[in-house]
């Protein structure tokens, strides 16, 4: 049923649209009009999906694509092209669509024709890695536009590096009402603005609806005036005047800020009596709707069908972009560069790295630091950023607890972006989302860390970088109620258990410095989702004797095996590991012998092989330790194992009475043996 507001508004709009329609239809609007008829007739024949947005952008998206995107449609991958993201990611038939005309291989027809259903290149929304140009994952509305902040950054901070000659290119949004109304287009907004992200273009669709209805029901902001506040260029046009867009666009391309374009649409457009209305958004317009709609855009065409004039206009459209690529590889073959622009575009990590990391590591055998994780972790980073060029950091407002900050590495600002640490503010949900940006754009690895517990404010980055594969490290410190003092409200409980559920994700919680080492090896090779290191406040000793390999890439191993046959297997993660082994020590002196296990990543051990893992687990009653939540851990400590940990949220008080308040402690592992 439409809302009070969608029928005011549905009359004024069925106005407009009557008089744009009843203008002539020029080249133009006939390929704009193949976008209509293609998204028509895709959710149609799917009989679900979003025909409203794509009918009501097609316009500035044809303007976008035919005249302003560099882009080679015979090369989707080209380095050096424009970026477009969809943030509107229900609006998905508007890219396919595009993809389809513009002649991208693997969009063809057929695959239109499959819109939505199971193995479909044409997803319900955009999923990266299903077409070359699908550049992310797109659905979370408001993500789009702040992960496109990180890819705007990477092109500045690549430029900065290997010159305008490689690096030259533009970071374009299609962004929806909902897009602006999520709290993180004010984050992305911001940070984007500071920054001065002059070649980043936002084309808002400005149609005033949503799904219950009018926007109207629940905002009455301007967003222009709120971009305009964190530094854009804001310009406001009509969606459907190819001229006005055309200009905006170029003047966009002008600017010293970034710009966004409030481009005045109307959802569904060409349909008789659902333009305009919340009606066109999220449905199939309908048979008897869907044949009157084209009647309407005066296209007289069987389903999937678009006439060869209205093709060549668009193969046209995505062969412009074939001379400026191919003078781009000339210059690219001559490039002094070339060798090291080539191994950080294709995601390949410089030679060496893995022997000074080695190095580093036996050191710490030697000197056995005692150290908070945190700690071991920038010692790590010391030895990482100078060997990786690439390594890219940064922090939410906390780099003086995460220390993600190391000698050498100076800052990036507005109109210098030659640094390769990036101050975010207090904004964790746009930092993570500007990261998987800044990793999808390729030719850099970022970092950025923060405290554990506000890993909650990233959770839908966090899950978009597992779903698109992307490599980027989080570095949450203060990871238990070892932070002590600052209380319940910031120390992590359920927070480990609840990213091990999540696929993709590589959760890695060292035990100490040489652990640290190993994980930061790990997340640096995992090119397959994001890595989480869980790091501590306080310090924790020395535990490893030897640092060959890496001990920590099969997620769990015997750390310390009993002297004789186990009595137990103690099974602990980072700072609980140190009273796995103090527990340990005390058992030994009165002839109970156990072994005592480090399981710094849950994912890496469940790969392991049965074999392996009865190895590590023993047939002992197993008792696990970890300052957390015990979801998750009856996998590894079976159906009579013990574990000792928390049971609900922590309190305010100095790290050893919290441990010594909540139980977790080497006399309560010691009584939990001796239960055995």
């Amino acid at each position: 049923m439409a809302s009070i507001g969608d029928i005011s508004g549905n009359e004024a709009a069925l106005a407009r649209q009557a008089a744009i329609l009843a203008l002539p239809v020029t080249e133009e609007r006939m390929m704009a009009n193949a976008i209509r008829a293609l998204s028509i007739d895709a959710v149609e024949a799917a009989r679900v999906g979003h025909p409203g947005m794509p009918m009501g952008m097609a316009d500035a998206a044809t303007v976008l694509f035919r005249k302003f995107l560099k882009f080679d449609a015979a090369d989707g991958r080209w380095w050096d092209r424009d970026r477009f993201v969809l943030s509107a990611g229900h609006g998905s038939m508007l890219l396919y669509a595009l993809l389809h005309l513009t002649g991208y291989e693997g969009m063809g027809i057929d695959q239109l024709k499959t819109f939505r259903q199971l193995h479909s290149p044409a997803a319900g929304h955009p999923e990266y890695g299903e077409n070359p140009g699908i550049e992310m994952t797109t659905g979370p509305l408001g993500q789009g536009l702040a992960t496109a902040v990180g890819m705007a950054l990477a092109e500045r901070i690549l430029a900065a590096k290997f010159g305008k000659s490689l690096v030259d290119h533009r970071t374009w949004v299609i962004a929806g009402d909902g897009c602006l109304m999520e709290g993180v287009s004010h984050e992305a907004g911001a940070l984007a603005g500071h920054l001065k992200l002059n070649k980043l273009c936002v084309l808002w669709d400005d149609n005033s609806i949503s799904i219950d209805g009018s926007t109207g029901l629940a905002t009455s902001e301007d967003p222009l005036k709120r971009f305009a506040a964190y530094g854009w260029a804001v310009k406001r046009v009509d969606g459907h005047d190819f001229a006005q867009v055309a200009a905006a666009l170029a003047f966009a391309q002008k600017s010293g800020k970034p710009t966004i374009i409030a481009c005045r649409t109307i959802i569904g457009f060409g349909a008789p009596t659902k333009a305009g209305t919340s009606g066109a958004h999220g449905a199939a317009l309908g048979g008897a709707e869907a044949e009157a709609a084209k009647k309407a855009l005066s296209w007289p065409y069987l389903p999937f069908t678009v006439p060869n004039e209205v093709y060549a206009n668009w193969h046209e459209a995505g062969s412009r972009g074939a001379t400026t690529r191919r003078a781009w590889l000339k210059r690219l073959a001559k490039h002094p560069q070339r060798a090291e622009f080539e191994r950080v575009m294709s995601g390949k990590l410089p030679e060496g790295w893995a022997e000074t990391m080695a190095a580093y590591k036996s050191g710490l055998t030697e000197s056995k630091p005692k150290l908070a994780t945190r700690q071991s972790s920038q010692k790590a980073l010391e030895v990482l950023v100078p060997a990786i060029p690439e390594l890219t950091g940064g922090s939410a407002d906390l780099t003086g607890s995460n220390l993600t900050l190391v000698k050498g590495m100076a800052g990036i600002e507005p109109g210098n972006f030659a640094g390769r640490y990036i101050y975010y503010g207090v904004r964790e949900f746009g930092m993570a989302a500007a990261m998987n940006g800044l990793a999808l754009h390729g030719g850099l690895i970022p970092y950025g860390g923060t405290f554990f517990v506000f890993s909650d404010y990233m959770r839908p980055a966090i899950r978009l970088a597992a779903l698109m594969h992307t490599r980027v490290i989080h570095v949450l410190t203060h990871d238990s109620i070892g932070l002590g003092e600052d209380g319940p409200t910031h120390q992590p409980i359920e927070h480990l258990a609840s990213l091990r559920a999540m696929p993709n994700v590589l959760v890695l919680r060292p035990a100490d410095a040489v652990e640290t080492a190993e994980a930061w090896e790990l997340a640096i090779k995992n090119t397959t989702g994001p890595s989480l290191l869980v790091l501590s406040r306080q310090a924790v000793p020395a535990l490893r004797d030897t640092a060959n390999g890496n001990k920590s890439a099969r997620g769990a191993y015997v750390l310390a095996e009993a002297e004789g046959p186990r009595a137990a297997t103690i099974i602990a993660t980072g700072t609980e590991v140190a009273l796995a082994i103090a527990a340990r020590k005390t058992l030994a002196a009165e002839g109970i012998q156990v072994a005592v296990v480090s399981a710094p990543s849950f994912e890496l051990f469940g790969r392991q092989d049965a074999t392996y893992q009865s190895e590590v687990l023993g047939t002992a009653p197993r008792i696990g330790v970890e300052a957390a939540t015990g979801f998750g851990w009856e996998r590894w400590l079976g159906p009579n194992g013990v574990f000792i940990g928390m049971t609900g949220f922590g309190a305010s008080a100095p790290a050893e009475v919290l441990y010594e308040h909540f139980g977790i402690t080497e006399a309560a592992i010691v009584a939990a043996t001796k239960q055995f």
